[in-house]
């Protein structure tokens, strides 16, 4: 009895979409939206070295607790309070986890992959939980149902349940199984195996970028480079039933992915960049290509949608915008003065974020995302290079981070 009394069949902590930055790109959209009302005025609150680089943007607890991974020696992953940047904890785990994404559940628990395997800790650094895998998870979302969505750059699909991490539905593989018996003395590759290509979509990864999920079909959409290819292919699956099954795939990316896929707010259209320095939009029921539109620079990351503009991100152009009218896209403005160096993210009332190169340093450029004009710029000092992303937290703090591992926090002004 006292054994029953600590369980329930009723599981009330939320996922997906909500205040924070709760994924990669905020949902499994992709979107790279928040619900906020946005500030058209910031400061910067702190800033703090984490000791060595980063690659993947910082998520965002509903709380304003912040998670990000890195390669320190001692420590993968980090915890830190919005207010103050104070560390609440940091955890050793294998040296691809700075490769790893994180996604956090509505009570700030947080799920990451490292070397063979997704983990999971409680808001306190606890671990919850450890499930095998075979090799990185680079792409970690939630399912309709509030499973964890997770795939490795081999191409392995797993959902795992995110109070155990036991497997929901059978393993999928999206390369396929290997032929033992052909081949006896074939040997799984070292987890970290193809990383290195997963920053340019490169062939030697499988699966470089983080999946976007539609939770009211089911449906969820991952780039694919399969061996001997001319190209990557955008594939579009379903988690129902029990089991993964794959719906359509287009062979479309030339030259590798070069963004995670994004959907429309409606979930009929998904945009992806490819290393040919297109944008391109597809149907999301069958991959029929709906238009493609030719950009002066490969995009790169990310891509916000913003009702019908499209913004790309990407290090090597500049901030814009385009609109998707059904069967071609426009360019609605451009600031070609403005060169990335940053993924730009929007919010409620117009307000878009990102980091642009300003004379020899970076600024985090406040901007208006229909027209394309400034509205505030603030330096992020001694700041050099680039930034993984752009992260906004529960009262419209934006937070980014630098691929040479510092972290800066702006807040709104009063």
């Amino acid at each position: 009895m006292a054994l029953a009394g600590c369980g329930t069949d009723v599981d009330d902590i939320t996922v997906g979409a909500g205040k924070g930055w709760p994924a990669t790109h905020h949902d499994g959209s992709n979107a790279s939206g928040s619900p906020v009302s946005g500030a058209k005025s910031m400061s910067l609150s702190w800033s703090r070295p984490v000791g060595g680089p980063i690659a993947q943007p910082l998520t965002i607890g509903a709380d304003g607790q912040m998670f990000v991974t890195t390669s320190t020696g001692n420590c993968a992953i980090f915890s830190f309070q919005m207010l103050t940047g104070r560390k609440r904890f940091c955890n050793p785990l294998g040296p691809s986890t700075i490769e790893a994404p994180t996604v956090l559940d509505g009570v700030s628990n947080v799920y990451v992959g490292d070397d063979g395997a997704v983990n999971s800790f409680n808001y306190l650094g606890q671990p919850r939980w450890r499930t095998p895998v075979a090799g990185v998870p680079v792409a970690i979302q939630f399912t309709g149902d509030g499973n964890v969505l997770t795939v490795t750059q081999s191409g392995q699909v797993d959902v795992l349940s995110r109070q155990t991490g036991g497997r929901v539905v059978p393993t999928a593989q999206l390369l396929g199984e290997p032929d033992f018996l052909k081949y006896p003395g074939l040997t799984r590759p070292a987890s970290g195996d193809g990383l290195d290509d997963c920053h340019t979509g490169g062939p030697r990864c499988a699966v470089a970028n983080t999946t976007a999920v539609d939770p009211s079909t089911g449906r969820f959409f991952v780039t694919v480079w399969e061996p001997g290819k001319q190209a990557a292919a955008l594939r579009a699956l379903r988690y129902g039933n029990g089991t993964v099954t794959q719906e359509w795939s287009a062979e479309v990316l030339t030259g590798g992915s070069a963004t995670s896929p994004a959907l429309s707010a409606d979930g009929d259209t998904v945009y992806i960049g490819d290393n040919s320095k297109r944008l391109i939009a597809l149907n999301a029921a069958d991959g029929a290509t709906r238009w493609t539109q030719p950009l002066p620079w490969a995009p790169r990351g990310g891509i916000a949608v913003a009702g019908d503009l499209i913004i790309p991100a990407g290090d090597d152009g500049y901030l814009t915008a385009l609109r998707d009218n059904d069967d071609k896209a426009e360019i609605v403005w451009e600031r070609k003065d403005l060169a990335l160096r940053g993924t730009p993210a929007h919010t409620a009332g117009d307000i878009g974020y990102t980091v642009a190169a300003i004379g020899a340093g970076l600024s985090l450029i406040t901007f208006d995302t229909t027209t394309g004009k400034t509205i505030d710029s603030d330096p992020l000092p001694a700041a050099t290079g680039t930034t993984t992303g752009t992260s906004i937290g529960p009262k419209g703090e934006v937070v980014v981070a630098t691929r040479l591992g510092e972290i800066f926090a702006f807040t709104p002004d009063a």
